[in-house]
């Protein structure tokens, strides 16, 4: 029996923007496409913060999940992820509490420790707090008292929020997240999507420093994945020059809205833009089902992962929709 045939499936949205489009559009194709993965039995559906880049609709994060759950019925739906620093651990305390209190069972809390911004922006978000990704581990320790049962003498409580519970997890790019929720027994998601070079190393420090906990008795690793599904690989690999373009961009400081795929990169980047961007996108799953399943197959074989998430930036939304038709495909 193949490797994904009992595999989580899951999708990890930035709501992105095309070019010739708005917010409003890449926010109504994110419920379009949560309500067709939850049809394809996939299990969870997050939705990142990013902040100050133009393309990126997911920056309001709990009120984007708010819109998702209304809307959808059994898909788990969380943060991939709020970015800590930039918020006091009492409002995302309450913003999740008050999610988690009207879709119980549904909503999960996803933390990374970067800003996810550049330093204005950063500044602009916090104005006077110091928020710091050093202090990222007492920060989470303040979400698990507010989300937990009230403890006596305890004078500041989120509500709601208090004794929700809402499932937390560490996310990483490095090996700091790693370490910390491998301490904690949290489960872990790995940005290999983005930042694959410590990817092997990450995973191994994470289950070296596991130790299991009231939420999780086993290591849990779930991984981020590029995925450009098509029909056929040169299709494929047509429809993946919209995801090239858009690395490149973010690299370059430009507007990261959705361009349309084009015949040939050939001198739209320098090479070692095209090395960079390369490495970035160095776990992208590109290619028809048969190319898909045995990359996927071999990732499972090196990592052991127990879920894979994925994200999809092509162009059409109809693609989008149909590369997740052809990964659900898979586990036949």
């Amino acid at each position: 029996m193949s490797a994904l045939s009992s595999l989580p499936l899951s999708v990890l949205d930035l709501a992105p923007i095309r070019d010739d489009g708005g917010p409003a559009q890449a926010l109504h194709n994110s419920l379009a496409l949560a309500r067709h993965v939850e049809q394809l039995g996939f299990s969870r559906f997050w939705v990142a913060e990013h902040h100050n880049m133009e393309g990126i609709a997911s920056s309001a994060t709990s009120v984007l999940l708010g819109y998702l759950a209304a809307n959808t019925s059994t898909l788990r739906l969380g943060s991939g992820g709020i970015m800590l620093p930039n918020h006091a651990p009492l409002v995302i305390a309450e913003q999740f509490g008050t999610l988690a209190t009207l879709y119980p069972g549904r909503i999960e809390l996803g933390l990374g420790r970067a800003p996810g911004a550049d330093h204005l922006t950063a500044r602009a978000l916090r104005r006077e707090r110091s928020g710091s990704a050093d202090d990222f581990p007492q920060d989470v320790e303040e979400l698990e008292l507010l989300l937990g049962p009230r403890l006596e003498g305890q004078k500041v409580i989120a509500m709601p929020g208090m004794d929700t519970r809402v499932p937390i997890w560490l996310l990483g790019s490095s090996l700091f997240s790693a370490q910390l929720a491998g301490q904690k027994g949290l489960p872990y998601a790995f940005a290999s999507h983005f930042a694959p070079r410590y990817m092997h190393e990450a995973i191994r420090v994470y289950r070296n420093h596991f130790r299991p906990s009231a939420v999780l008795e086993a290591p849990y690793v779930m991984l981020g994945v590029p995925l450009v599904a098509a029909p056929t690989d040169e299709e494929a690999d047509f429809l993946a020059t919209t995801v090239y373009q858009r690395v490149l961009s973010l690299m370059r400081g430009e507007s990261l809205v959705l361009r349309p795929p084009v015949e040939s990169m050939a001198g739209r980047w320098l090479p070692h833009e095209k090395e960079a961007v390369g490495s970035f996108l160095a776990m992208a799953m590109v290619g028809g089902p048969e190319k898909i399943r045995g990359k996927l197959e071999v990732l499972l074989e090196q990592t052991g992962a127990d879920e894979l998430i994925f994200t999809c930036d092509v162009y059409q939304h109809e693609h989008r929709l149909r590369a997740f038709d052809i990964l659900a495909g898979l586990r036949g």
